[in-house]
């Protein structure tokens, strides 16, 4: 497991969090208004850009997470080929009906959903999540006890997966065997569900009152492990994705891949 997360941490990964979270955001808008398609495919190839060079992560497993990405584009973008609307009809078979003008709206709406799922991706691979609560402490002033709860809830997720494995290994010493049907079903449910949820009140019960003891509530100024601050990689991250905004309108309205510009159905 630690070989295959393991990483090479770049400049990327020591960019404030905080200001990566809010640049992400800006973004995010940035490609749910864009609604042309040549600047949208000229985004979508700078942030790959971004991933590929400055996730850190071997090429093999960011080409195994892009599955999954493969799967939104064809699954987004055939549903909007298949049944838009359109005046130029290249082909239609019953209620299939496809248009030049819905083609192009498809393959937008696929490179909207890919280009979201790769912001998301580059956040994730290059933020670890304790920084991130770290500086939303400290630079957005989230209060500690939520920053902290949040944290406790991430340590907890491999304690209750392993407790998971437990319940399971237990049962299968103990000639437990599931039965087919609904009711089957249900009496699973029940034997997991009982066990791992008493065990999470519990563990929860006792970390709100270690939290309350450490004044975890309380409104005093605290002090921090973690220092995060800001530096210059937070500017270069600033202005790499300005200039590739700003590179991709110009390319995109002055070197178009394709003739259309505004893919929006316009009524004639």
């Amino acid at each position: 497991m630690d070989n295959f997360l393991s990483y090479e941490e770049t400049w990327l990964h020591r960019v404030n969090p905080s200001a990566k979270l809010l640049l992400s955001l800006l973004l995010f808008f940035v490609v749910l208004f864009t609604d042309n398609i040549n600047v949208l495919i000229n985004v979508t190839a700078a942030q790959l850009l971004l991933l590929l060079l400055f996730s850190g992560h071997p090429l093999r497993r960011l080409l195994l997470m892009f599955l999954p990405f493969a799967l939104l584009f064809v699954s987004s973008s055939m549903s909007m080929m298949l049944f838009g609307k359109g005046d130029t009809t290249w082909l239609r078979w019953g209620l299939v009906r496809i248009t030049e003008e819905s083609f192009y709206r498809g393959l937008h709406i696929g490179f909207k959903t890919v280009n979201m799922a790769l912001t998301g991706l580059i956040f994730a691979l290059t933020t670890r999540p304790v920084a991130l609560f770290y500086s939303l402490m400290q630079q957005c002033k989230l209060p500690p006890k939520f920053a902290y709860s949040f944290m406790a809830a991430l340590r907890l997720m491999p304690i209750m997966v392993g407790e998971f494995h437990t319940l399971g290994m237990a049962l299968k010493v103990r000639g437990v065997k599931r039965r087919a049907g609904l009711g089957g079903v249900y009496e699973t449910l029940r034997l997991y569900a009982i066990p791992l949820l008493a065990q999470s009140i519990r563990r929860a019960q006792r970390i709100a009152v270690a939290m309350e003891a450490k004044r975890f509530s309380s409104a005093r100024a605290r002090t921090y492990y973690y220092r995060i601050g800001f530096s210059l990689r937070d500017a270069y991250l600033l202005l790499y994705l300005t200039a590739a905004v700003l590179a991709a309108l110009y390319i995109g309205q002055h070197f178009p891949y394709f003739h259309v510009g505004d893919v929006r159905y316009q009524v004639n």
